[in-house]
């Protein structure tokens, strides 16, 4: 072969490659075309995968397991200050021997004996938290009430730590004495309504207590369906007698009983009595009127539940 001619045949070969390509190119656009077009008459879905091309699959993530977190409520060391307080104030230097020396130095090794003289005040008959602060993480002062004999009261702080879990306490120095808490004021009464002995509502409410307190028959048949009410057993009084009656809503007051479902709130003022004494007692209770008689639908003392089976 000349070399014209190979030199005319190497120049002729990316000609026709290109032209393969160009029509391979032809080939898939017309293809493509055709599954679009198809896609049409097939619906709104299929033309949307035929334009979006082959689904992409996503795997979703598994869901991670959730971690179990264990909240400690800060435990109020009260009782424990109670404690401590009271070996405190029974011990001495003088003895330190004591059992009561013992225990205070168990709990607080820093903390002194006090130095009783021979005149010194009797021990306290009964030593109770009475208020409780929290200063900070682990840090608590714990203001507690000795009462003696004689009837004099004496208030001291005691300081108080714990650990992180609230399951280990120390005494962190001596008690301090201080005063005892102010009176807080009593806000005025709502019952405001006076009941009187003749009404319905005051032999409802005579009566029930009787039952209640000296176990005059029982209580059932005064209570509202499904309240379930159990009476002081055994009877911790021979008589009980409503000495004064009072109520929130003037209803109460009426002399015939109201309407079904009406409710009434009630102060009892009750005077009981046993072998030992008479005992001035109080009690709120809910009443509610049903088929021309008031029933007990509740009792402040928090014995009375509603639910049951009592119709």
């Amino acid at each position: 072969m000349s070399l014209a001619k190979r030199a005319s045949g190497s120049e002729s070969a990316p000609p026709m490659a290109a032209g393969v390509a160009l029509q391979q190119m032809r080939r898939r656009v017309r293809l493509g075309r055709m599954g679009v077009w198809g896609a049409v008459a097939a619906g709104p879905v299929a033309l949307a995968v035929a334009v979006t091309g082959p689904p992409t699959v996503v795997e979703a993530a598994t869901p991670a397991t959730p971690t179990a977190v264990r909240t400690v409520a800060a435990a109020d060391p009260s009782g424990y200050a109670e404690v401590f307080l009271g070996a405190w104030l029974r011990s001495s230097a003088t003895e330190d021997g004591s059992a009561q020396a013992r225990l205070v130095q168990s709990m607080a090794p820093d903390v002194e004996l006090p130095d009783l003289a021979a005149s010194a005040q009797a021990q306290p008959r009964d030593v109770v938290a009475v208020r409780s602060v929290q200063r900070s993480a682990g840090r608590w002062s714990v203001t507690v009430a000795a009462q003696y004999a004689d009837g004099g009261v004496r208030y001291f702080v005691v300081p108080v730590v714990a650990d992180s879990g609230g399951g280990s306490f120390a005494v962190a120095g001596a008690p301090g004495a201080v005063a005892g808490p102010a009176r807080a004021g009593v806000p005025q009464s709502p019952y405001s309504v006076t009941v009187t002995s003749d009404s319905e509502l005051s032999s409802t409410v005579g009566e029930f207590l009787t039952a209640y307190l000296a176990g005059a028959g029982g209580v059932d048949r005064y209570l509202a369906p499904g309240v379930k009410l159990s009476a002081l057993s055994p009877a911790a009084f021979s008589a009980a007698t409503v000495k004064q009656l009072l109520a929130v809503e003037e209803v109460a007051a009426a002399a015939s009983v109201p309407k079904d479902g009406t409710r009434a709130r009630v102060w009892a003022q009750v005077e009981a009595q046993d072998a030992s004494g008479r005992w001035p007692l109080a009690y709120e209770l809910t009443l509610e009127a049903r088929s021309g008689r008031w029933e007990v639908a509740a009792l402040e003392s928090g014995t009375a539940q509603s639910g049951g089976g009592r119709s």
